[in-house]
């Protein structure tokens, strides 16, 4: 593995291979998909730290067209053109984006929580929890986040993926975070007619942020769309439900559509 500079981002990249980019959410880093990375030991895997997330700087405003301009270049520095995209969250905005703009850069998507555009009452959420993050800190946001978007079985039963997404929260720079929180609630939905590619929509049953009902609009409106609910299973995907997103990524695999 390897920390690459570029375009000012933090890049972890390892391996060699069919190209595997993978875009955290809202309070993630590249360290969210460290559970995905035992079945992805064939490919090339490069995971970024959004602007104003984790390791990467984020001065001024940042927006979903901003994420998407630069990691369009990060792909394109490093050769990684018809790549498996792998989103969470907010960055299932991002892939879906890149997607229907730079069609020759995307191969195929899994998209873990995937949200289409923030309903009206989230986009006021978030702007307040921007206000909140810059007045207090992320003590306060990241015990809240835990509380109200894992799964009660996650909570219950792993101590450990709860303690990740709380330090994950915990480690963001209130500024970064803030401006993030502001890019999600300005975020608008991509023209899901114009991606061609295979998408895999996965969400959990207890996802209030990405229910399953949004997934369902989505694969409706893709042209190769594909739903899957995951029990027992609330927003962050990749770690609440490691093993049975492990699956999937291998049935992609399989399927050779990365």
């Amino acid at each position: 593995m390897s920390t690459q500079i570029i375009e000012r981002l933090a890049v972890e990249v390892e391996g060699s291979g069919p190209p595997v980019v993978m875009i955290h959410g809202l309070g993630g880093t590249s360290n969210t998909f460290t559970p995905q990375l035992s079945v992805l030991n064939r490919q090339r895997v490069i995971r970024p730290d959004l602007p104003g997330s984790g390791r990467s700087p984020g001065s001024g405003s940042l927006s979903i067209q901003r994420f998407v301009d630069v990691l369009a270049r990060v792909i394109t520095v490093l050769g990684a053109e018809g790549a498996l995209l792998v989103g969470h969250s907010l960055g299932t905005i991002v892939c879906q984006h890149l997607a229907a703009q730079h069609p020759r850069l995307v191969r195929s998507m899994v998209l873990l929580g995937p949200i289409w555009e923030p309903p009206s009452a989230a986009r006021e959420a978030l702007k307040q929890r921007a206000a909140k993050a810059r007045a207090g800190g992320m003590a306060d946001i990241a015990d809240a986040i835990v509380a109200a978007s894992t799964a009660r079985q996650t909570r219950e039963r792993q101590p450990v993926t709860v303690a990740f997404i709380r330090e994950s929260l915990m480690r963001q720079t209130p500024d970064g975070y803030a401006a993030t929180c502001e890019a999600l609630a300005g975020a608008t939905a991509a023209d899901l007619a114009r991606i061609g590619c295979p998408v895999w929509l996965i969400t959990g049953d207890e996802d209030a942020v990405a229910p399953p009902s949004v997934a369902r609009t989505m694969a409706e409106r893709l042209r190769r769309g594909r739903v899957d609910i995951l029990n027992r299973c609330g927003h962050w995907t990749p770690l609440e439900a490691s093993d049975e997103v492990n699956r999937r990524l291998r049935d992609v695999l399989a399927r050779q559509e990365v």
